[in-house]
C-alpha cells in the first residue's frame, strides 16, 4: 500500500508515571481525555469512537463499555486492544481502518493501567502453569533472560552497549518531568555493570519498573482535522503487524522476532530505508530488545547491535534519538499503559513540545511494540508503526 496522509493525529495526553499512586485506571483515562480536550479545542461530541488497551489493574468483559461511561462518550465504534505493549501502534491502525470505513469520525485512544497500586487481574493461563512455574520462570523476566544468554552464545554480547542504553535513557528520564520521580536519577554504566543479577545475565537496571500511569491521543481524518481547525497534526504512514511469528516452528530461534516481517512492511508503506528515520522510540521492556529490535528491523546487521549502539549517537541531540521519553526503563512502566508511553513521547516530539530534550527536526519518528512472551519463543506480537510531519 503506498504512502497517506489521510488519517491525523491530533492531539495527545500523558498522566505522570507514579509508583503506587493510588488513582485507579478511570481516574487516570479521564485526565488523559481532559488533555487532549484543553490541548486540541475540540469538543467532547465531536468523539464518536473509542479504543482501550486492556489494563493489568481493572479488566472485565465490558472495559471498554465502562470506561465511555465514566468517561461520557457515547461512541459508535469500540475496540478494546489485547496486544499488551504493541497495543497503541494497533490501535491506530484500526482506527485508521474504522474512519475510511466511514464507522466512525474522530477516535480517541486510550491507555490507562494502575498495576502497582493492585492488580484484579486473574491470573495468566495457556502454558504457564504447566511449563514455565514449575521451573522457577514467573514471566517475563526469566523468558528475557533466556533471551539474553541466547544471544550472547550466538553472537556474543558487549556489556557496555546495553550500559550506554540504560544511561542514555536514563539521561532522558531526567529531562522528563512525566518520568517517575523514583527513576530521575542518574547512573553510569559502572551503576549499571555493577547493578544485582535478576535472572542472569540479565540485571536489574535491563529491567523495567512496573508502575501507575496512563495515555492517550486522538486520530481522525486529516479532512475532518482541517474541518475541526486544529493546530498541529500528524500522520501515520507506515504500518506492520505479526502475531506468533514462527509460533508453530519447534525449533524457532528464541532471538529472532517478528520485527523482521513488520518492520520492513512498515518501511516500505512509509517508503523509506531505516537510514530515512530520524528517531526510534522502541519498546523497551528489557535492554536486550531494544538491541534485537534494531538489527531485526535492520538499521544493523544480525549479531552487530553492540557495535552499533556503541557507534551511534543516540541521545536526543545525536544521530538517531532513541527513547527520548527515558523509555519503560527510565520512565516506568505503566502495566500494559506502556507501549503507549513510548508512541506518545513520538508524537510529543514531532509535535516540538519536548522542552529541554527536544529533538532537532523531528520529521518521522519509529514506535515499535512488543506483546507476550510465549514459552521457547521470542515475543508473541511485534508491530511497527511510522510517523510523518505533514
Amino acid at each position: 500500500m503506498a504512502k497517506r496522509k489521510d488519517i491525523a493525529i491530533v492531539g495527545y495526553g500523558e498522566t505522570k508515571v507514579t509508583l503506587r499512586g493510588g488513582r485507579t485506571s478511570y481516574e487516570l483515562a479521564a485526565e488523559v481525555m481532559d488533555q487532549i480536550l484543553n490541548q486540541t479545542g475540540i469538543d467532547k461530541k465531536e468523539i464518536d469512537g473509542f479504543a482501550i488497551a486492556e489494563a493489568m489493574s481493572d479488566i472485565n468483559p465490558f472495559w471498554s463499555v465502562y470506561m465511555c461511561e465514566v468517561l461520557g462518550l457515547s461512541p459508535s465504534w469500540t475496540q478494546v486492544n489485547g496486544l499488551g505493549g504493541a497495543s497503541g501502534n494497533g490501535a491506530i491502525a484500526r482506527a485508521a481502518a474504522a474512519i475510511r470505513d466511514g464507522l466512525c469520525e474522530t477516535v480517541l485512544i486510550v491507555a490507562s493501567d494502575a498495576q502497582s497500586s493492585g492488580s484484579h487481574y486473574p491470573e495468566q493461563g495457556a502454558w504457564r502453569h504447566e511449563f514455565l512455574y514449575p521451573v522457577g520462570l514467573r514471566g517475563p523476566v526469566g523468558a528475557f533472560g533466556l533471551i539474553t544468554e541466547r544471544y550472547r552464545h550466538q553472537h556474543g554480547l558487549k556489556d557496555e552497549a546495553l550500559a550506554k542504553l540504560a544511561v542514555t535513557q536514563r539521561n532522558h528520564a531526567i529531562l522528563n518531568p512525566n518520568a517517575c520521580d523514583k527513576l530521575r536519577k542518574p547512573i553510569t554504566e559502572k551503576d549499571y555493570l555493577e547493578s544485582k543479577y535478576v535472572s542472569y545475565p540479565l540485571r536489574m537496571l535491563d529491567s523495567v519498573m512496573v508502575c501507575d500511569g496512563a495515555n492517550g491521543l486522538l486520530v481522525t481524518s486529516t479532512k475532518n482535522a482541517k474541518r475541526l481547525g486544529v493546530k498541529k497534526m500528524i500522520h501515520p504512514v507506515g504500518y506492520g503487524e505479526v502475531t506468533n511469528y514462527k509460533g508453530a516452528d519447534q525449533l524457532a530461534d528464541i532471538t529472532e522476532s517478528g520485527f523482521v516481517v513488520s518492520g520492513p512492511k512498515a518501511l516500505k508503506q512509509a517508503e523509506m530505508t531505516p537510514k530515512d528515520i530520524r528517531m526510534i522510540q522502541p519498546y523497551d521492556d528489557f535492554l536486550i530488545a531494544v538491541m534485537l529490535t534494531l538489527e531485526h528491523i535492520g538499521f544493523c546487521e544480525r549479531g552487530k547491535g553492540s557495535d552499533f549502539i556503541l557507534n551511534t549517537d543516540l541521545s536526543y541531540k545525536g544521530t538517531l534519538p532513541l527513547n527520548t521519553s527515558g523509555g519503560q526503563i527510565s520512565a516506568g512502566q505503566p502495566g500494559l499503559a506502556g507501549g503507549g508511553l513510548n508512541l506518545i513521547e513520538g508524537i510529543r516530539q514531532m509535535f516540538g513540545e519536548a522542552g529541554e530534550r527536544q529533538v532537532s527536526d523531528p520529521r518521522n519518528c519509529m514506535v515499535t511494540g512488543i506483546g507476550g512472551i510465549p514459552y521457547g519463543r521470542n515475543w508473541a506480537v511485534a508491530n511497527v508503526l511510522i510517523m510523518e510531519q505533514s
